[in-house]
């Protein structure tokens, strides 16, 4: 059939770790919420869960970064359409929310959804960055929440 039209696709896969209990039909309508309240459309976005060990590999060999972290994007976007590869570190998610006093399933939406919003434009590293990104992750979450209501 002419002018099908392309499947949206958000995949969630692991190497190396067991797939987090995420219910991945509402993460992606959430993910599609978040995005379209930037104005933005999804395209293709695949999460790849993994260990500590897995995600230090990737930062050294396609960041040239010597260190752990909890999350690296990928930006493939095309103009109002995002679109990338969302690496998440279980074992730093994890740590992460016990050295913060947070429960591990709400850091790990939080980290899900800080790589949607560096694909909608959002940074973390220059000064004010920061504290714009946690805002912007809180509004993300607050919608999560509501959605689930």
């Amino acid at each position: 059939m002419e002018g099908r039209c392309r499947l949206i696709m958000i995949t969630y896969n692991t190497d190396g770790v067991k797939m987090p209990k995420i219910k991945r039909r509402e993460t992606s309508a959430w993910i599609k919420a978040v995005a379209a309240s930037y104005g933005r459309k999804t395209g293709e976005i695949g999460y790849m869960f993994v260990s500590d060990e897995k995600i230090l590999e990737v930062n050294r060999e396609y960041l040239g970064h010597d260190y752990y972290t909890d999350i690296i994007t990928f930006d493939y976007d095309e103009d109002d359409t995002i679109s990338g590869d969302i690496v998440i570190s279980l074992d730093t998610v994890r740590s992460n929310a016990e050295q913060l006093g947070k429960e591990y399933m709400d850091e790990l939406h939080r980290v899900i959804i800080h790589g949607i919003l560096h694909l909608c434009g959002i940074n973390d590293k220059g000064p004010g960055e920061r504290e714009i990104m946690e805002q912007a992750e809180n509004k993300a979450l607050a919608m999560r929440n509501a959605q689930q209501g």
